[in-house]
């Protein structure tokens, strides 16, 4: 089945032409970043609004680049949510909109679910099962994976995730948005072990995070640097690292647990922050001591994009599942109620 996937969750609008016997045939992304970066963070309705202008000519693009036409779709997948009502609402819009003019089944696909698949696109895919650990703006999940749509949910975030614990400290640090890679990027000429930042939530059993008090002890941190007159360029580095490696640690420490908990030798990491240098290192040479591996997807398929939604859509409308004619837009919708991709589906909900 040829499926065109299509991703426009926030503020990246993401298309991607997904054939189930082939492969990822094209894709093309356009970032609203530079639109946003003077607000300081994602407006909705100019991202909505530019979604709306970027779109189609996306889906043409793709289509091109294929050597397809739209006569040759089989099937459309769009992120239905977590996300922007508004942003949601455009990929959704016209995602039926052109199911309905060519004929072919629609399909709502959850986002994090198509992060959580991604690495499937590499040329070693992990095997099921596996504990994948999705880390992003808006979410950092542990997740046990036995298949797709069967999700054991081992543990979360109680209060902020930690790719916008990045994302708070960068403006702390007065660093431009996106936070994250910036954060990183001054991190790297830091000197190790000036700070010392807590780890939350490692000194106790479980598998949740928190990062609040982690964003307060940073402030603190910065305050007090700034009240004694020594916030220089390497004093901001000496506090970005400081705040990563507390980060690393936190995540690496709750994955070693998952691993030892779900007795799974195969770790997934999706999402925005996976692209970090210092996580990835940290989870292997963890991994490495477990005799276990690790696997992620490539750096342009970490951040959202529309190849993932592509990927996870074909799974489960080859599977039969479709929408019906209701455009599905979640804002919330937690991933462990999807239902398996045997199991039947309408309306982008499970019944």
């Amino acid at each position: 089945m040829l499926v065109l996937g299509i991703e426009t969750s926030c503020d990246e609008t993401g298309v991607a032409l997904f054939d189930s016997e082939a492969g990822l045939l094209s894709h093309a992304l356009f970032s609203q970043i530079d639109m946003h970066a003077d607000y300081g963070g994602v407006v909705p309705e100019l991202a909505s609004r530019d979604h709306v202008r970027k779109l189609l000519p996306l889906c043409d693009q793709v289509l091109s680049d294929a050597g397809k036409e739209r006569a040759h779709i089989e099937g459309i997948a769009y992120t239905a949510g977590p996300g922007l009502v508004g942003a949601l609402m455009v990929g959704g819009s016209v995602a039926h909109a052109l199911g309905y003019a060519l004929g072919v089944p629609v399909l709502g696909v959850h986002h994090m679910e198509g992060h959580l698949l991604a690495p499937m696109l590499e040329d070693a895919p992990p095997a099921f099962p596996f504990v994948a650990l999705l880390v992003s703006g808006g979410h950092t999940q542990l997740v046990r994976v036995n298949g797709i749509g069967e999700y054991e949910m081992l543990g979360e975030s109680v209060d902020d995730a930690a790719g916008e614990a990045f994302d708070k400290t960068a403006k702390m640090l007065g660093l431009d948005y996106p936070g994250g890679p910036r954060v990183a990027a001054l991190a790297e000429k830091g000197t190790p072990d000036r700070y010392r930042f807590p780890r939350p939530m490692t000194d106790r059993p479980g598998l949740d995070f928190s990062f609040s008090g982690l964003k307060t002890f940073t402030l603190n941190t910065v305050n007090a640097a700034k009240d004694a007159g020594e916030f220089d360029d390497q004093v901001r580095a000496d506090i970005a690292l400081a705040f990563e490696s507390a980060v690393v640690d936190t995540l690496t420490i709750k994955c070693r647990r998952a691993l030892e908990q779900a007795e799974c030798k195969r770790l997934v990491i999706a999402g925005g922050v996976s692209a970090n240098k210092r996580l990835r290192a940290g989870l292997e040479k963890m991994a490495a001591k477990l005799n276990a591996e690790v696997f992620y997807a490539r750096p342009e398929f970490c951040t959202d994009n529309g190849a993932m939604i592509a990927y996870a859509g074909a799974q489960r409308l080859v599977a039969g599942q479709r929408d019906g004619d209701r455009i599905v837009a979640v804002p919330r919708w937690p991933m462990n109620t999807l239902p398996a991709v045997s199991e039947p589906r309408q309306n982008g909900l499970a019944d």
